[in-house]
């Protein structure tokens, strides 16, 4: 009989071999094996880092490995069967996970050993695993004993239950509306590389002799089809209807979210309640770098005193703007980024599409790959057919040191496919970095990373062709998988992203984002497509020009989710007379300058707090921005084409905030980098909300 792939526990999946058919055995019998092992260790705990870490960490990576698959294919290869496999074991995973995090006999041994005479003798990453490996026990209901111990681990499947039932829900929304189009009329203002989209996505649901020029077009919800049809379409009666399609998915019918919700908040209350925590928000900072609500607010307030007449002022131009152009109606939220993308393109003369030639994915990468040679010393090179991969247009790549030692890898999956693979872009760990002994042999188990994105795939013969906010996306993501790749750190539970505070983590991947405007990397990866031609200069200049254009309404709209969040998870009463939808507009008068439709129902798909890692933390994007933004402006103002320079700073960013992980605090990571603590104005500088003095 051959062996369960799922069952094999280390080295890169072997997705070529596995069927939803494995799931559900191999689970099962994983989880037993982990059962006993489980109760061999706790019979009686050394409380000693090769006693009771060692093996703890052994176990933990086994279930990792196996339900870390599954979960990956969740995201990117979703299907019912799938699904079904999925619900059926993830109720045995939860309750193991809880009986594993419960386990009195091993929170009481980490207690020893943080108390025994070893401690000093351990590594600072080594304390920082013990101390969160305490806290985390302590947060997860460890001091909980007999009906109430029931009562939270009842909470904590029901919660897994529900935020996998969202994320699903918002899959299936997503997929349920298209429209079509058939007239010329109906694709007014549309660009080439939208029609040839629609006419794909016509071709895919059965219209096989759909054409870009004669139709028929399919317009989704999908980001890469919707984002362009709201900026391009003239058929304001159109945009309307793509638009309340997009903010009322999953919140009606079968497919309704706001019950999920309301019962997701509920349960989230009652668990820090049975923890001794007065809101779901202190729960959720209790693990975190910014030490209470108050100083989340204090932040968000800060940036949205600095945003918000800004953003009113950016809306009455706009109006100004559209009424120039012969617009009598009243701007609605359909028309923002139409009019939006005309006066940006009028001001700056330049559209998106014009750009999109210049950044075909192979230039992208190679601009992408340069700069980390540049600024970290690493080389990055295509290691296809070295890993199975799970859809044909994954890629897979090698990262070396100068030496050319491969250090670590990783795969990506750049392209939307909606049918299967949830919105948004995402890194996640495929395998951890870690000194491990084979054979009586120690040596060190590189770092592997998935990168997902979701940016338009080839089409009708052309490669993937970018927009700029694609490019800044695919930075992002490379920015969270070099934390992943170039730690130092031999522990896997604190190696790359692992035991870094949740509002720190965005730090290397908004700090990415950054080198997008710098000359040498831009120039670096925008050339024609067709021709090699590199980007003229004046784009460039445009591109810089229009970074800021609007960026009080970005600031507003991400401080708009982070209170949001926070208010949901802070005060609001599940079940009292306020409801989801009231607090979001109550939150959005202070926050919005166009409040959000009444039947607005964007909570609905707002995976991030309802079924990713962001409860009462979306407000990590900014905390974070403060932190990347600071890192980024000591490479400013040492000069970013002072060569010399650049590289010594790099090598310190590498050497500080990509490599140490999870081993330290990250204050005094970001202070070992920078010298100091960090400061707001970098940020506001960058989003041109304040001057540079």
């Amino acid at each position: 009989m051959t062996q369960n792939p799922l069952l094999i526990g280390k080295g890169l999946p072997p997705f070529a071999d596995i069927t939803t058919d494995h799931v559900v055995p191999g689970i099962t019998q994983l989880l037993e094996e982990l059962e006993t092992t489980l109760s061999q260790l706790e019979e009686n705990p050394e409380p000693t880092w090769s006693g009771l870490v060692e093996p703890l960490q052994e176990l933990q990576e086994r279930l990792v490995w196996s339900w870390g698959i599954i979960n990956h294919l969740m995201g990117v290869k979703n299907s019912p069967e799938l699904r079904e496999a999925h619900q059926t074991v993830q109720p045995q995973v939860v309750q193991f996970i809880n009986r594993l995090n419960q386990s009195q006999p091993l929170y009481k041994a980490f207690k020893a050993l943080a108390e025994s005479p070893d401690w000093d003798s351990l590594e600072p990453a080594q304390k920082r695993i013990v101390e969160a490996t305490i806290r985390d026990a302590e947060l997860s209901g460890v001091g909980l004993t007999g009906e109430i111990c029931d009562r939270f681990n009842a909470i904590e499947l029901e919660l897994a239950e529900l935020s996998t039932q969202f994320s699903n829900q918002v899959i299936d929304a997503t997929k349920a509306f298209s429209l079509t189009l058939t007239t010329p009329e109906e694709i007014d203002g549309l660009p080439p590389s939208l029609l040839s989209l629609a006419a794909q996505a016509a071709r895919e649901a059965g219209e096989e002799n759909a054409t870009p020029e004669n139709g028929p077009w399919r317009i989704t919800l999908d980001f890469p089809s919707f984002g362009p049809f709201l900026k391009y379409s003239t058929r304001r009666d159109l945009r309307e209807t793509v638009y309340r399609a997009y903010i009322s998915r999953a919140s009606e019918g079968e497919l309704n979210n706001f019950p999920l919700i309301e019962r997701i908040l509920e349960l989230r209350k009652e668990k820090s309640e049975i923890l001794g925590f007065s809101s779901y928000a202190e729960l959720s900072l209790a693990s975190k770098m910014a030490p209470d609500v108050a100083a989340v607010e204090e932040l968000l307030e800060e940036l949205r005193t600095v945003s918000y007449d800004a953003g009113v002022q950016e809306f009455e131009d706009l109006k100004a703007y559209a009424k120039s152009q012969g617009e009598t109606a009243d701007l609605k939220h359909w028309d923002i980024s139409f009019w939006s993308e005309r006066q940006r393109s009028e001001k700056f003369a330049y559209t998106d599409e014009e750009l999109r030639p210049y950044f075909p994915l192979n230039q992208v990468l190679d601009g992408l790959f340069g700069l980390v040679r540049r600024i970290f010393n690493i080389t990055i090179t295509p290691a296809d057919g070295l890993a199975q991969i799970w859809h044909p247009d994954v890629r897979y790549f090698q990262v070396a040191d100068n030496q050319e030692n491969a250090i670590a890898y990783f795969y990506l999956d750049p392209y939307s496919r909606p049918a299967e693979k949830r919105g948004g872009a995402w890194m996640a760990d495929c395998i951890n970095r870690a000194k491990i002994i084979e054979d009586g042999i120690t040596k060190i188990r590189l770092p592997v990373a998935y990168l997902q994105c979701n940016q338009t795939p080839p089409v009708d013969g052309k490669p993937s062709l970018m927009t700029f906010s694609e490019v800044e996306t695919l930075f992002h993501e490379f920015g969270h998988g070099l934390q992943h790749m170039l730690t130092t750190v031999d522990y896997p539970g604190a190696s790359g992203i692992n035991n870094v505070e949740w509002d720190a983590v965005e730090l290397p991947s908004q700090f990415m984002e950054n080198w997008c405007y710098d000359r040498s990397t831009l120039f670096g990866m925008a050339k024609h497509y067709e021709n090699g031609e590199t980007l003229p200069e004046h784009y460039y200049q445009k591109i810089l020009a229009s970074r800021n254009y609007m960026s009080g309404t970005a600031m507003l709209r991400q401080i708009h989710f982070s209170s949001v969040d926070l208010e949901l998870h802070h005060r609001y009463q599940p079940g009292g007379k306020e409801t989801v939808n009231d607090v979001r507009q109550r939150i959005a008068a202070q926050t919005t300058v166009l409040p959000p439709l009444p039947e607005d129902a964007f909570l609905c798909s707002f995976g991030h707090i309802f079924a990713g890692g962001y409860a009462a933390g979306y407000y990590s994007y900014k905390w974070a921005e403060v932190l990347s933004a600071d890192a980024f402006a000591a490479f400013e103002e040492a000069g970013l084409d002072n060569d010399s320079a650049v590289v010594s700073i790099g090598e310190k960013f590498r050497n500080t905030v990509l490599a140490l992980g999870g081993s330290l605090h990250p204050m005094e990571v970001f202070k070992s980098f920078r010298g100091r603590e960090p400061s707001t104005k970098p940020l506001l500088i960058h989003s041109g909300l304040v001057t540079a003095s």
